[in-house]
């Protein structure tokens, strides 16, 4: 499919170069089978835990290779790079770690909890703009006014490499791969894993996975040339990127074999699974490979031998809490019923006692008398419970038909 773009500028020895240039200054994370994975998708599930760097996220790797390549010369008048989370951070360090002065603008309402770990790593943190274009457009003037190096987060041939060795890790670590499956954002991480493996066994497939909420690559991709869409709000905001970079795309369409999209519920779901089953924590953007291969969206035929990306593990806590609600509700698992019952003594006793009887703990409750079409003499009342799944919410819904319990659920 012809492109506005270049051809693919990234190759085989640039991954291979990359990897020499950072060894021994970048973990090389995990790569393990999980049975429970494995069980509940029907393919053979390896999990690749990038989520495990010093930085909480793969995104040290491209900036390491990036910093690595400079001059005595560049490095005295230092690195600077927009980003509002794991770029900022990857940069910080391990400029930071080599004596190279690092400088990170960020949105002015990037949270502080991202602000204060950036600085923390070493990086001198400019606030500037309403959002990450702003930021980027002020990190581009100060660099050049005052002649520094820009670390891209994805749009970087260097950068890109240094993603890549990613793959040659997972290629030791799994005897046998036959897929991956990767979070797509810019689509540096996918591109440098896409060379490293098809330029080392064309066979393996990678399937990219992107927001349905911002699947810019894809969109690219199927269109044939550059596609740059609406901004909007997504917990994987850390592959919320509206255009794909121009070094990129070309990768894309050259070694990934499928882009799929997920939804926010099935992304908050495999965050959840992560949590609870595979005692990991990843992001939004870090759960997506899996919410692809939960949900059956990958096309990979059932035993395919595969590694998922845990991209990366930097998640504000109250949003950590919001997303496991999410999750409990998607998965059958926290319900709210409203149900209207007579307003005399004894009438929430007997309701409680059916509940109970059910074993579903009740979470919450809200009495109205006024409102949703109550009848005078009646009330209803809204109860979040906890059950262990659609299964036994099923069963406690007949129950309560039986019983002679009017209600409905709330959403």
């Amino acid at each position: 499919m012809a492109t506005e773009t270049a051809t693919p500028s990234v190759s085989l020895a640039d991954v291979q170069a990359a990897r020499e240039r950072m060894r021994g200054s970048v973990y090389e994370s995990p790569c393990s089978r999980s049975e429970r994975l494995s069980k509940t998708t029907g393919l053979e599930i390896y999990l690749k835990l990038e989520n495990l760097q010093m930085t909480g996220s793969f995104k040290e790797r491209g900036a390491l290779n990036k910093i690595a390549t400079l001059t005595a010369e560049q490095a005295s008048r230092g690195v600077i790079a927009a980003s509002a989370g794991n770029h900022a951070q990857g940069v910080a360090y391990h400029a930071t770690k080599r004596g190279i002065p690092a400088t990170i603008v960020m949105p002015v309402q990037t949270p502080l909890v991202k602000v204060t770990a950036t600085r923390n790593f070493g990086a001198e943190v400019v606030l500037h703009g309403a959002n990450y274009d702003e930021a980027y457009a002020e990190a581009r003037r100060l660099c050049d006014l005052k002649g520094m190096t820009f670390v891209h987060p994805f749009d970087d041939p260097v950068v890109i490499a240094g993603q890549g060795v990613i793959g040659l890790e997972i290629l030791e670590q799994v005897p046998g791969l036959e897929a991956v499956v990767i979070p797509i954002g810019g689509g540096g991480l996918t591109g440098g894993i896409a060379v490293a493996l098809k330029e080392t066994n064309p066979k393996i497939q990678v399937v990219g996975v992107q927001t349905a909420r911002l699947a810019s690559m894809k969109a690219a991709v199927e269109a044939g040339h550059h596609v740059t869409l609406d901004a909007a709000t997504t917990i994987a905001d850390g592959i919320a990127v509206r255009r794909a970079g121009d070094v990129t795309l070309p990768i894309a369409e050259h070694y990934v074999d499928r882009i799929v999209t997920v939804e926010e519920d099935e992304i908050a779901s495999a965050i959840l699974v992560l949590l609870e089953r595979e005692k990991t924590l990843a992001e939004g953007a870090g759960a997506t490979a899996l919410a692809a291969v939960m949900q059956h969206k990958t096309g990979l035929p059932p035993g395919t031998r595969t590694a998922v990306l845990v991209s990366g593990g930097n998640i504000d806590v109250t949003l950590l809490s919001r997303i496991i609600e999410r999750g409990l509700v998607k998965d059958g698992r926290l319900i709210r019923l409203r149900i209207h019952l007579l307003d005399k003594p004894g009438a929430l006793a007997e309701l409680t006692e059916l509940i109970a009887t059910h074993r579903i703990n009740i979470v919450d409750t809200l009495y109205n008398r006024a409102y949703y079409d109550v009848n005078l003499g009646d009330t209803a009342i809204d109860i979040t419970m906890e059950a262990r799944g659609p299964e036994h919410v099923a069963e406690l819904l007949a129950a309560l038909t039986e019983r002679g319990f009017r209600h409905q659920r709330v959403q």
